[in-house]
Order: structure tokens, then sequence, then C-alpha cells
């Protein structure tokens, strides 16, 4: 590898960053990474996606060191998908987490390690449209066999839990659950996307995708992070850069702790700066 980047990470988000909008990498993208991966260069993505679907979107390329999933919760082998490194909550703050929702009539999707395998699960009965339409399109998936149909409150803390998702059809459901857990756990308030439906996902303190970033970083033997993002959850990532990169489709805020704004998703911006950055540097 060339000394000039042999201690530099680059990590970029997936979702409106690294993939265009209708959820696909680029060629341009692909022979920029698969180029970057026969340089030696450290790159690799940070998504709240699980590595299930992250895999799917990300076939075209060769990333070859470890990938950060679910906002930073999982470092996983890009590999094998075994966990290097990974959080969950104590079951007193599943119960915690849970019953803020339910007090406010609401029903997440859980995420956990069940019998080994990562699971989701959902009440069809009490998901909103926006959650159901979501829980459907894994559903299709011929991939993708996480979603795990439950009939009770009761079942669904079952496993090891490190994640929960509520997608609601109009945010004023989710602030008072956000206002709630603020202060106790991560929450990331958001909206999705590709849908505009309001988000809450909520993980054990502590953990996003900075913190999972540093850690990598460790595994690695590397000094220096370079990142790319667009979305309210690559904040915690921008912060702790060095040097940091808000794609033109960006949200504000991201955009004010960007080191520069560069192109959009669409015009695979991250791949033109890698290329005019790092490739032409090597």
């Amino acid at each position: 590898m060339t000394d000039q980047f042999r201690d530099t990470l680059f990590l970029s988000d997936l979702d409106g960053t690294l993939l265009r909008s209708d959820q696909t990498l680029g060629e341009y993208t692909c022979s920029v990474i698969d180029r970057l991966a026969d340089a030696g260069i450290h790159f690799s993505y940070a998504t709240a996606r699980s590595i299930d679907t992250a895999a799917l979107v990300t076939k075209g390329i060769r990333v070859n060191l470890p990938v950060i999933v679910h906002n930073g919760s999982f470092i996983l082998d890009s590999v094998t998908r075994k966990p290097l490194w990974s959080a969950a909550f104590t079951h007193e703050e599943e119960i915690e987490v849970y019953g803020a929702f339910l007090d406010h009539g609401l029903f997440p999707l859980t995420y956990a390690v069940i019998d080994g395998k990562n699971r989701f699960s959902y009440i069809k009965a009490h998901c909103s449209r926006a959650q159901w339409d979501f829980v459907m399109s894994r559903l299709w998936s011929e991939e993708d066999r996480r979603a795990r149909e439950i009939f009770a409150p009761d079942e669904a803390l079952d496993g090891t839990v490190y994640y929960f998702a509520c997608i609601a059809d109009d945010e004023k459901q989710l602030l008072p659950v956000y206002k709630r857990l603020k202060n106790r756990f991560r929450c990331i308030y958001s909206r999705d996307i590709y849908t505009d439906a309001p988000w809450l996902e909520i993980m054990p303190q502590g953990v996003s995708k900075a913190s999972a970033a540093q850690k990598l970083m460790g595994l690695l033997g590397c000094t220096r992070l370079v990142c790319f993002g667009d979305a309210e959850n690559d904040l915690s990532m921008f912060e702790s850069a060095d040097e940091k990169y808000a794609v033109a489709n960006a949200v504000p805020a991201l955009k004010k702790r960007a080191t520069a704004v560069i192109g959009e998703n669409d015009e695979e911006a991250v791949a033109a700066w890698l290329d005019a950055n790092v490739l032409n540097r090597i």
C-alpha cells in the first residue's frame, strides 16, 4: 500500500451517498472501488442497513474489509458475515425501550439475534402503513429471511435485542418516545430518503457509526478517518472524522460540518472524489 494512505480509512455511507437514488451502484463507482481494493486502500462502508440488504446492494463491488451495519451496532467480516464486534441492550433496557413505545400505542420492529440468526420481529396487526410497507419489502426478497411475525408483545424481546426501529405515518406519534428516551439511549429520528416516512431508531447508549468507525480503525491499524455521508445518522461520524465530505443532496446539518460538499449521489460523487484525490495520487 502507498505510504500516503497507509494509515487512512475511507468510510462511506450507502443510501443517498454511495448508492444512487434507485438503490444501485453505478459502473463507475464499482470500477473505482475495485481499483482501491487492488491498490490496498482501506475502503469500507457504514450503513443503517443490515448486512443482508447491504450485501444485496453492494454486489457489484469488492469490499474486503470489515463493514459497519445497523448504524454501528455491528462490525462484520464482509466475507463470512461473522461479527467482529457487536452491541446489545441489557434485558432491563429492552423492557424500558419497548415499554416506552407501547405506552404511546406504538409497536416497533425489534431486531435480535435468535438461535444464532439475525431476525426482526413484527406484529402485522399493529404495523402502521409505512411500517408494513417496509416489512413487505423484506418479505418479497428471496435473499432476506430475517422477518419474523409474532402475535403478542411478550414475544418481541426474544433473543438478544440490539436495535429497535419504528416507522410511523405521522411524526407526531414518534416524537414523545424520542423525547422520553433520547438521554438514555442512542436515538436517531429521521425521514426515510426513499419514502419520506418518519423513522425512530433506538440503539444502546454509545453505539454510533462514529464509535464503530473508531473500533474498525483500531482493527486495521489506521489513525485517520475520511468519511462520506448524507443524513442525520452520519453526524457522529462527521464529528469524529479528520476529513468529511457531504454529497450535494445531504441534509443541511451535515453540510455545515463537512470539510467540503461534493456532487450528488446520482452523479457518483464519492467515486469521483476517490478517483481524483486517492487513485490519481498513488
